[in-house]
């Protein structure tokens, strides 16, 4: 998780130094860099149905539950083995570890889980790619 956050907080930064004009075109490209490799310019996307072996396994309470009417075991849930029986469209998982591994496993919520905090800077970052490439 701490790799996507740190990157999507860089990326903020840099977007607002890029519109101050400061190393306007070094900042973007860099920030653009962070976005791509989020979404899976290192062949291992981070976002839930996007690019090259994006997450199959986010620790997310409702992903993890079979259809309805199938009672959800929260046991169950978290040890199944195959791909999450529902799917969290563009949601951003935690991410590698320090060493930029990551392992698609539910049961480690620390890289796999879907939260608010990060997703929602991850959109903020999205937000931000639109602007500057709405102003070119």
């Amino acid at each position: 998780m701490f790799v996507c956050v740190c990157r999507m907080i860089t990326f903020c930064f840099l977007c607002q130094a890029a519109k101050l004009g400061i190393d306007t075109e070094v900042n973007q490209e860099w920030g653009a860099g962070q976005i791509d490799y989020m979404l899976g310019s290192t062949l291992h996307s981070f976002v839930v149905g996007y690019g090259e072996n994006a997450p199959e396994r986010v620790h997310h309470a409702a992903a993890s539950c079979p259809d309805l009417p199938e009672v959800c075991d929260p046991e169950w849930a978290l040890t199944q083995s195959g791909p999450n029986p529902q799917t969290v469209w563009g949601a951003l998982a935690g991410g590698p570890d320090e060493n930029d591994v990551f392992v698609d496993d539910r049961e480690d919520y620390v890289h796999n889980e879907i939260a608010l905090d990060y997703n929602a800077g991850y959109t903020a970052a999205l937000a931000a790619m639109i602007e500057l490439h709405t102003q070119e």
